[in-house]
């Protein structure tokens, strides 16, 4: 097992080796990686592992791959390596439990969203917010009401003007309201989310930062357990 430690090691030290030098400035940031030919020679190693210490350089935010270009050296930021991480944050995060998780990180980031844009939201964003309402009320009973429902919530969450936040929101948060079970009367559904919105909208257009909050957090736990419970009545549990 000790022999194979150096093998099983190639890719995690070749992507240092790798990300020395561009920190370095011997791969200038923007330009080309060696091709996987000339890495397999430099390191002597194979196309696999080096694809391998590529995807963990991606990961960590120096490789900018995609486009059908060769792979170039990047400065991560938080933006990217939460990017890149997203697939495999999602592979684990398929249970309930972790379904649950992600609701609660949904309930800070809205719920504060809301309470900041009560507090200092700008003519312009509480504009857009409005644009975004109306959108959401015309789309009422219709397929594209989740894509109204989530560019609201978006747009709530940009008067934060935190783009960790907002990235994190893009990432999951319009996973989950896009995983909208089917429901027996979409008017009556749409309706009443609608008219949460619009709760929210006013509280903040009034600068009412109890109200706006307080709407908020019901608005989004009434969601959640209408999400469960359409889950639960399309997909019964399995009994015993």
């Amino acid at each position: 097992m000790a022999d194979l430690m150096p093998q099983e090691r190639m890719p995690q030290l070749i992507a240092e080796s790798l990300i020395e030098q561009i920190r370095g400035g011997t791969i200038p940031v923007g330009s080309p990686l060696p091709t996987e030919r000339q890495l397999c020679e430099d390191f002597d190693t194979s196309r696999p592992t080096i694809r391998e210490a590529l995807a963990l350089m991606q990961m960590r935010g120096f490789v900018d791959a995609g486009g059908g270009r060769r792979p170039r050296a990047a400065s991560p930021s938080l933006q990217t390596i939460l990017h890149s991480a997203a697939g495999h944050i999602r592979d684990l995060l398929g249970g309930a439990e972790s379904g649950a998780h992600l609701e609660q990180m949904r309930q800070f980031i809205e719920t504060g969203a809301a309470r900041e844009a009560a507090i200092r939201g700008d003519r312009v964003q509480i504009a857009r917010l409005q644009e975004t309402l109306q959108r959401n009320e015309a789309a009422i009973g219709s397929a594209q009401f989740a894509a109204s429902d989530i560019a609201f919530h978006r747009a709530l969450v940009s008067i934060v003007g935190n783009p960790v936040i907002l990235t994190l929101h893009d990432m999951f948060v319009s996973d989950l309201l896009a995983q909208r079970a089917p429901v027996d009367d979409p008017v009556k559904h749409d309706t009443i989310a609608f008219e949460e919105h619009r709760a929210v909208y006013e509280a903040i257009l009034n600068g009412d930062v109890m109200t706006a909050t307080n709407v908020m957090d019901r608005h989004l736990e009434r969601s959640y357990r209408a999400r469960l419970m359409g889950q639960t009545k399309h997909h019964p549990p399995l009994r015993a």
